[in-house]
């Protein structure tokens, strides 16, 4: 009875994660560029694994001297980095990506990397103004530079991700170009504050993310004037939902059953 309590206890434990992952998921709907995150799960019951001699012991072994397991565990969470809808905007300031990659945004504890592009200038002190996201992180350029628009000027970006500024006069000058990286390893990505993703301390940047060129003959482009919208399908997640629900209702039911049944073996008198 205490292996079938903490079976459900454990599986319980896996499932309320799984429900929070999924409530994050809903509530972020209609977030630009927010990509769903996906969970994974072990199951313990089945998990086989060769034991030490310590622990095969007659009270660790099931009737048909199977080594006992212990439901289910949550073992990784990543990001669902499949194309969310373009959505049209007519605003320059917004730019969405087309195929997989990130912009890189600079942050005060390092480098970020996002899919929303819902960008803004932001102002300085010199008159000059910043590509930056809505919260206020500089976006990067390939040579890892900030992108400055002059005064007076509007901003064009083209399919490659070149930044142009154009004076009233018409005069086009080129600024800088979007870096965009490529995750080659979504499971190294950890999700942060603001939408953004970063890579843990003590990983290589490059074995996650890698610097990839948009544009003719890549399956990767820029798009001015649109912004991409969540691909969480709203749908499927409360589907999801409903069924994780009834697994989390059943493992409670497995547990109160247990509790019972051990309730009534302590009130037997010999």
């Amino acid at each position: 009875m205490n292996g079938s309590m903490i079976n459900a206890m454990v599986s319980m434990n896996g499932l309320q994660q799984k429900l929070d992952i999924m409530a994050d998921n809903i509530a972020n709907v209609n977030t630009v560029g927010y990509k769903r995150k996906d969970a994974t799960f072990q199951d313990l019951l089945t998990n086989m694994k060769v034991q030490t001699a310590d622990f095969k012991e007659p009270g660790r072994l099931s009737p048909m001297n199977y080594t006992q397991g212990w439901g289910s565990r949550l073992v990784d969470i990543q990001p669902d980095l499949t194309q969310g809808p373009l959505k049209p905007t007519d605003n320059g300031l917004d730019i969405a990506i087309e195929g997989n990659a990130l912009y890189q945004v600079q942050t005060l504890e390092g480098m970020a990397y996002t899919r929303n592009g819902a960008f803004q200038l932001s102002l300085q002190a010199d008159g000059r103004a910043l590509l930056a996201t809505s919260d206020g992180y500089p976006v990067m350029s390939e040579n890892d530079q900030l992108i400055v628009i002059p005064p007076n000027h509007e901003m064009r970006v083209t399919a490659d991700g070149t930044v142009q500024a154009i004076a009233q006069d018409d005069t086009v000058t080129t600024v800088g170009k979007l870096k965009l990286m490529q995750v080659t390893r979504p499971m190294m990505l950890t999700a942060v504050a603001d939408n953004l993703y970063a890579v843990a301390d003590g990983v290589n940047v490059e074995d996650v993310l890698r610097t990839v060129t948009a544009g003719e003959g890549s399956d990767i482009s820029v798009r001015q004037g649109f912004l991409e919208q969540s691909n969480v399908d709203l749908t499927s997640e409360m589907t999801e939902l409903i069924n994780v629900q009834r697994a989390y209702q059943l493992s409670a039911r497995a547990l109160t059953s247990s509790d019972t049944m051990m309730g009534l073996a302590n009130s037997l008198r010999a």
